[in-house]
């Protein structure tokens, strides 16, 4: 990207900002369930107490929150869900055969994906999310194997996929995809049928500026993960924590205003993860055999936000399980507040 273009996209996105800030769009204020991951609370639970907090989509983004797969516990979900006035959305973990991530003692990725469509159309869900992997599969093979082995599987579910009327949606997840790698997996895939979960968080553990992702994956986007991060300076390289929504330096308030400009109807869903700093050591040129294929002018984007950041402090540590449990769902209470003052909801 030339200089003229870059100053011309910030420009029409700083346009866009102005007008979602002005004009508000309506918006579909979701949770995602990692964000209570450690409540042990039923399926029944967790809706309930995302009624009081007023989302309107409930993401259950993995099977263990929504208890089982067994049809009648997914029609019993699907009811409690409409008689509280919201949207569910399911998921599962990695469907590319080939990653550490991958879990072949549930079947083989085709026989897991296709279970997730079946299970989507009884609970009343658009879509099942998926992910290729984490940071890990960047190493070895490379990270193009995975994502031909994700994509072969994806074909394979497409007549089923587009029968049943669901969608795929592929995050870019724990440090595994850059946005231009997960925009390529989906078209490759077929976007008729395959679209993108989109992380504000994981872009910056693949060294990408969030504002880069939406920005590449806006058109393709089915669903959202959003949450606040801090990314500084270190001798190493640069450090980077999850943070509560408002606290980070990721200009959080641009991207939310621009998501809910440019993917109307689409959930904005907290997934509310608060971590002590991850270190990524680019100063090290072994650091760089796993990030060969980051575009210079994009890694420059994220030293920008290195630049401009400043030490965060690891969260304290919970003195037993409970407190723990507590401090989860303050940390969610609150980036939910701060979210619904920006957007006026």
């Amino acid at each position: 990207m030339n200089r003229r273009n870059f100053v011309s996209t910030a420009l029409a996105g700083a346009a866009l900002t102005q007008v979602a800030a002005a004009q508000p769009a309506p918006v579909k204020l979701g949770i995602d369930l990692f964000s209570l991951r450690s409540q042990n609370w039923s399926p029944f639970e967790l809706l309930e107490y995302a009624a009081k907090q007023q989302a309107r989509v409930v993401h259950f983004s993995e099977i263990r929150f929504i208890g089982s797969l067994e049809p009648e516990n997914l029609k019993r979900v699907r009811r409690r869900a409409e008689e509280l006035g919201i949207e569910i959305e399911i998921g599962m973990r990695s469907i590319c055969p080939s990653s550490k991530m991958f879990d072949a003692r549930a079947g083989t990725a085709d026989e897991q994906l296709a279970r997730m469509i079946d299970s989507a159309v009884i609970v009343g869900s658009k879509i099942v999310r998926a992910v290729l992997g984490s940071s890990e599969d960047r190493k070895s093979p490379p990270l193009a194997r995975h994502i031909e082995d994700t994509v072969a599987v994806l074909r394979r579910a497409r007549s089923k996929a587009m029968d049943a009327g669901i969608k795929i949606a592929i995050e870019n997840h724990s440090g595994d995809m850059q946005s231009f790698e997960v925009k390529t997996l989906i078209e490759e895939a077929g976007r008729e049928f395959v679209g993108s979960c989109l992380d504000s968080g994981n872009p910056l553990w693949t060294l990408e500026d969030p504002m880069v992702a939406l920005e590449t994956l806006y058109p393709y986007v089915l669903t959202s993960h959003v949450r606040d991060s801090a990314v500084w300076r270190v001798p190493e390289g640069a450090a980077v924590s999850w943070v509560r929504m408002g606290e980070g330096n990721v200009r959080i308030d641009e991207y939310v205003h621009q998501y809910v400009a440019r993917c109307p109807g689409r959930a904005l869903s907290l997934e509310s993860i608060v971590t002590a700093p991850r270190v990524f050591a680019f100063r090290d040129p072994a650091f760089w055999d796993a990030y060969r294929d980051i575009p210079a002018w994009e890694f420059e984007r994220f030293l920008e936000l290195a630049d401009r950041g400043t030490p965060h402090p690891a969260p304290p540590r919970a003195p037993d399980q409970d407190s723990a449990r507590r401090r989860e769902r303050e940390d969610l209470e609150a980036s939910l507040a701060y979210t619904k003052r920006l957007l006026g909801i």
